[in-house]
């Protein structure tokens, strides 16, 4: 369970968008984090974020592959990510490095900027404090649950080979 403040971006948000191409380079998670949204969102990569819920609309994280931009949004303390869809790409390279993605039309739509929200991982329970709505997101798989409580594929894989 997590709860935070929502930052909220619309349709169609690429990966150029929430990691610029030009910071592709940065040596760290850390440093790709002080620039993720900067291009749309100024004020998102010199905000505190700990614990903070990003929602977007239809299709988020399309355009190139690269797995910099969930690793942007996860290193910059965004606990999820709700959205009305996923790329496919961005919703496989977020679980391969165990962060959590919700896909929630209804609550993509609801939640507003600067609402306060509550995520169950466990069950897809999105609550809006701020309003006292409830959504239900599809609930992630066993196995999927598992990658992401191990902090990514590699992770589970290397603790799963051990037995």
């Amino acid at each position: 369970m997590v709860t935070g403040k929502v930052f909220k971006y619309g349709n169609n948000v690429d990966t150029d968008v929430i990691i610029p191409a030009r910071y592709l380079n940065a040596p760290s998670p850390e440093e790709l984090a002080k620039h993720c949204m900067e291009d749309i969102d100024p004020a998102f990569a010199v905000s505190p974020h700990d614990g903070d819920i990003m929602v977007g609309g239809w299709n988020f994280g399309c355009g190139s592959s690269r797995e910099h931009a969930p690793v942007a949004i996860q290193a910059s303390g965004i606990a999820c990510v709700i959205a009305a869809s996923f790329a496919r790409i961005f919703y496989r390279n977020a679980i391969n490095i165990g962060f959590p993605i919700l896909e929630c039309p209804e609550a993509a739509e609801a939640i507003q900027n600067g609402d306060i929200v509550s995520v169950d991982y466990s069950t897809g329970v999105i609550r809006d404090e701020t309003t006292g709505k409830e959504f239900q997101a599809v609930a992630f798989p066993p196995f999927i649950e598992n990658i992401i409580a191990h902090g990514g594929l590699l992770s589970y894989l290397k603790d799963r080979q051990k037995g």
